[in-house]
């Protein structure tokens, strides 16, 4: 290949954005829709809530919401497994919540390309959602804390918000041509 190109799982000079992370409250679908953008662009998919340490799964089994100090690890853990895939030559797509302005000002640190794609929902289906699954350490009964942390991505940010009661492709679709687009 003379010219360095663009290749799936490879960001290049004409590729899209090193990394994304799907954030939003719990339930708004930041899995399943990061699963599919990092399947279309041949990425890594990395599962934020896996790299919750043990202490941070009992409090919120226990209807606690993590404080600030209690994500800082969290957060860490996802930004270096970020770092660690990029620098292994693959594109990176996190679920992450990434509610506050500081903790996506946090993740930059480890790399500062990255477009956060926040899916945004309302209460109702958040907690609908939430109340659905099985087999997760987060119960319903935080999904108001989740509201009360967000903070929307700001305009001076690399993000772009989407209806996340949209189509999960349609979602998928939207993010990928967004990637290609802020390169």
């Amino acid at each position: 290949m003379g010219k360095e190109e663009a290749l799936p799982g490879r960001p290049g000079p004409d590729g899209p954005v090193a990394a994304i992370v799907v954030m939003g409250v719990a339930g708004c679908g930041k899995t399943v829709v990061g699963e599919v953008i990092a399947a279309r662009l041949g990425w890594h998919f990395i599962e934020g809530d896996r790299l919750h340490p043990p202490e941070n799964i009992a409090h919120m089994s226990s209807g606690r919401p993590l404080t600030d100090a209690l994500r800082e690890g969290w957060l860490d853990a996802i930004g270096a497994s970020i770092a660690e895939t990029l620098a292994g030559g693959h594109g990176a797509v996190a679920a992450c919540s990434a509610l506050k302005r500081k903790y996506r000002d946090r993740l930059r640190t480890f790399q500062p390309d990255i477009l956060f794609v926040h899916l945004s929902i309302d209460r109702e289906t958040a907690w609908q959602r939430v109340s659905s699954r099985k087999h997760h350490f987060m119960p319903a009964s935080l999904v108001e804390s989740q509201f009360a942390a967000l903070e929307p991505p700001q305009d001076d940010e690399d993000a772009i918000s989407l209806d996340g009661s949209e189509p999960v492709d349609s979602l998928a679709e939207q993010a990928v041509i967004q990637s290609y687009q802020r390169a």
